[in-house]
């Protein structure tokens, strides 16, 4: 067995805002592990809010011993490098089988899931364009996150009437602004906030006032994390780069439905292949947001395929 890593970068089709920074462009790992004749890949997308980077999570692939199979993956802590490492598994373990890999997992064949597209922070102004322009989307995510949210909540929807918005504060709101904030999520038709309070601080949301339902992101990221959500969540996002990957992206899913969590899977910015493995854990999901190729300027081959039914689950050409 073999595993390289590669660093990948993909221009975005315009700065991406939220309320930590913007940029221009996604940089990526991309994993191939071979056993001489087949190879699996994966990828994924380090995240500094979680002490990540370009430099150790390939510092940590690397230093993987080899041969390795996915539960020896759990050596390694949740997040981004165990998280290529599994999917790429689960990629060469569907090669060699000549089976797709929801047949491995004993899922049902996976459908198209409706997605999100995500608006990112900007003026009101902007991001009433932006609603404008996607409106015929029928799911808008908005980043939001800022002490002055309420008119960029009012310009979104003047400018997509129609559509259902969720939105993402990313731990930008206190709680005095959530609690501000919620009546007027309702009146603007808003079906789910995410992670509106700091996940060191999110014990304010326990006995508040939850209108619409609130979404633990920052504050989950696998099955450990539920006993700390009981009382201040309604649902969990679900993120592979998080979870470490799609065998705990699915432990994590079963234990959150059984708890009584509605499921939310979410994406950092990436290409299809980020994305193709999470369309297995979305089916059926209460939010569905993997739009992070709709972000892209440029792709992958064998691209992922977005249409007015959602966003469909990969071919074998590009993953699983």
């Amino acid at each position: 067995m073999q595993i390289t890593v590669t660093r990948d970068v993909f221009r975005l089709a315009q700065v991406f805002t939220i309320s930590r920074g913007s940029r221009t462009e996604a940089k990526v790992l991309t994993v191939r592990v071979s056993d001489g004749t087949h190879q699996g890949m994966g990828e994924c997308v380090p995240y500094a809010r979680y002490g990540e980077s370009l430099e150790s999570v390939t510092a940590q692939i690397e230093n993987v011993a080899v041969p390795v199979d996915r539960a020896g993956l759990y050596a390694l802590p949740a997040g981004a490098a165990r998280n290529a490492l599994d999917c790429a598994l689960w990629d060469l373990e569907a090669k060699r089988a000549g089976k797709r890999a929801w047949e491995l997992a004993g899922l049902p064949v996976p459908g198209p899931e409706i997605t999100a597209y995500t608006l990112s922070l900007d003026t009101p102004e902007a991001m009433q364009a932006q609603a404008a322009k996607n409106a015929h989307r029928p799911l808008l995510k908005i980043k939001l996150g800022t002490p002055d949210d309420m008119p960029r909540l009012e310009a979104v929807r003047a400018g997509a009437p129609k559509s259902t918005i969720i939105v993402d504060a990313n731990e930008g709101w206190s709680a005095e602004v959530y609690a501000d904030l919620a009546p007027h999520l309702v009146r603007l038709g808003v079906a789910l906030v995410e992670q509106p309070l700091p996940a060191g601080e999110d014990d304010a949301l326990i006995g508040m006032d939850r209108p619409v339902p609130v979404c633990a992101d920052e504050s989950c990221h696998d099955r450990a994390s539920l006993p700390a959500l009981k009382g201040k969540y309604d649902v969990v996002n679900i993120k592979l780069d998080k979870t470490g990957g799609l065998t705990e992206a699915l432990e994590l899913r079963r234990a959150a439905l059984a708890e009584g969590y509605k499921v939310m899977v979410g994406c950092m910015i990436g290409s299809s292949l980020a994305m193709a493995p999470a369309t297995l854990v979305a089916q059926g999901a209460m939010i569905t947001d993997l739009d992070g190729p709709l972000l892209l300027a440029e792709d992958r081959n064998a691209p992922l395929t977005f249409d007015e039914h959602g966003v469909h689950p990969p071919s074998a050409t590009l993953w699983g």
